[in-house]
């Protein structure tokens, strides 16, 4: 969503960030200069085993900081980056309310249902369904054309049912705007909210593949 791109802008723009003539890029630990080297930025050390699959420990050098001491030293409102990096989207928003640039942005992951990930999770981690709707807040911060087709493959995997309202009143909103979402969803909340339904089935795999009914919700009802 580029919320990370203006956390590191504001981190370089604290006044000893500039004496040391840190830029952005000192706190992204995908780069060398702020990273820990160790790591690489990982904040953990893959040690490979025979016969057995790898094991992740923590770094020793940075303790999973990611990065080096010099950079930790700077901070926003008592907070490092590796502080930050660790907080929920929810608590960066509310850490981050006074600087409009961030919280906006921080706002349309929790839109999205997004407000329990930390800010620094690996994006391998996340969930199909996680993943696209990270991709669905990216979206909401942009400027909308109102020409856009939207494909999502069960988005509301794993999401509590107020989540799912919330998410609900996001393809509302997009949609509004001229916007169209074609939807692949067994949520039943998402479904009754379409404007029209293919229903495909009867089963799953080899045993599905045919339109069972099709029409607006009432119709299919």
């Amino acid at each position: 969503t580029g919320v990370m791109d203006e956390i590191r802008i504001l981190f370089a723009e604290q006044k000893e960030a500039k004496i040391l003539g840190y830029s952005a890029s000192r706190f992204s630990f995908n780069v060398k200069g702020g990273r820990c080297e160790k790591c690489q930025g990982d904040g953990d050390i893959k040690i490979e085993m025979h016969f057995l699959p790898d094991v992740l420990v923590q770094c020793d050098s940075c303790k999973g900081a990611k990065y080096n001491p010099q950079t930790l030293e700077i901070k926003v409102k008592g907070k490092s980056i590796a502080d930050v990096l660790n907080m929920s989207v929810e608590e960066a928003y509310e850490f981050f309310a006074k600087f409009p640039k961030i919280a906006v942005k921080l706002k349309t992951l929790i839109d999205v249902g997004l407000g329990y990930i930390t800010l620094g999770q690996n994006a391998t981690t996340l969930s199909g369904g996680e993943a696209q709707r990270i991709k669905l807040a990216k979206e909401l911060s942009k400027k909308d054309t109102g020409k856009t087709l939207y494909i999502l493959d069960e988005p509301t995997t794993g999401l509590h049912f107020e989540d799912v309202n919330h998410l609900l009143q996001v393809l509302h909103s997009l949609v509004v705007l001229g916007n169209s979402m074609l939807v692949i969803e067994h949520n039943l909340d998402i479904i009754k909210n379409a404007d029209y339904i293919i229903d495909m089935g009867p089963d799953g795999g080899d045993k599905g593949g045919k339109v069972i009914a099709s029409g607006t919700p009432l119709e299919v009802a």
